[in-house]
């Protein structure tokens, strides 16, 4: 039987940061293991087949992260199949624009499920199994909305400042415990397939490295697994140096 290779397990691995952050850990050696909904099936499959291209490893598990059952499986799986889950990243986003006066119930809530009840499931799954093994790292993605409330953002911005509260509490648990837990604060636009749908002026913010890279945003990761426990970062502010904040 071949030796089990520790793992990166990533929540919302999508076409733009989701998929640099599968491609980053994958080359620093990490098995890549991507998560997105089942309709992303097709795209998840064709994003580890790309990274094995590359001459890495890499697996598609699709997956609803809001479901319990299905999440504490997942680890089961990964784990037994592939190996320890040695990094777990939460990167679902979930971001909505409504009106308060036209935001429903079920807008709300299936907003705080895959932004912040699916954080909780797979922080809380990463915890348990790296608290036994004495390592690990569990990182979240957060978004300017994490610290601040806007118009329109009242669903997601909820959502996100609940996901920093809950890494902030599991970075206070398991710190003791050598796992690493930290949170970022993505503030300002990514270069990602909806910006560059939706904004013009896409290639000029590129040219002025005023647009989030998700390759740079993926090595930030890299670099918080990497940290000594001696100087972890428990939340890390990645933005263009031309973002106003």
């Amino acid at each position: 039987m071949s030796e089990k290779r520790g793992v990166c397990l990533i929540i919302g691995a999508g076409d733009d940061t989701g998929a640099g952050i599968a491609r980053a850990f994958a080359r620093d050696g990490l098995v890549s293991c991507l998560v997105r909904r089942d309709r992303h099936a097709d795209a998840l499959e064709a994003l580890a087949q790309s990274i094995r291209d590359e001459g890495y490893d890499a697996r598609a598990y699709p997956a609803d992260a809001r479901k319990e059952d299905v999440m504490i499986d997942l680890f089961d799986q990964i784990e037994a199949e592939v190996g320890p889950i040695e990094v777990a990243v939460f990167n679902i986003g979930a971001n909505v624009i409504f009106n308060v006066t036209d935001t429903t119930s079920r807008v709300f809530s299936k907003v705080w499920e895959m932004a912040c009840f699916a954080g909780f499931l797979m922080g809380r799954e990463a915890a348990k199994r790296m608290q036994d093994r004495g390592r690990g790292t569990i990182i979240f993605t957060g978004a300017t909305a994490s610290v601040r409330g806007g118009a329109g953002f009242s669903a997601f911005a909820s959502a996100k400042h609940g996901l920093r509260a809950f890494a902030q509490s599991l970075a206070r648990e398991m710190g003791p415990k050598n796992v690493h837990v930290a949170h970022t604060i993505i503030d300002g636009k990514i270069d990602s397939s909806f910006i560059r749908d939706n904004f013009a002026d896409v290639d000029a913010m590129r040219d002025q490295d005023g647009i989030l890279n998700p390759d740079h945003i993926a090595q930030n990761y890299v670099m918080l697994y990497h940290q000594p426990r001696s100087a972890w970062t428990h939340e890390l502010d990645l933005r263009p140096w031309s973002e106003k904040w």
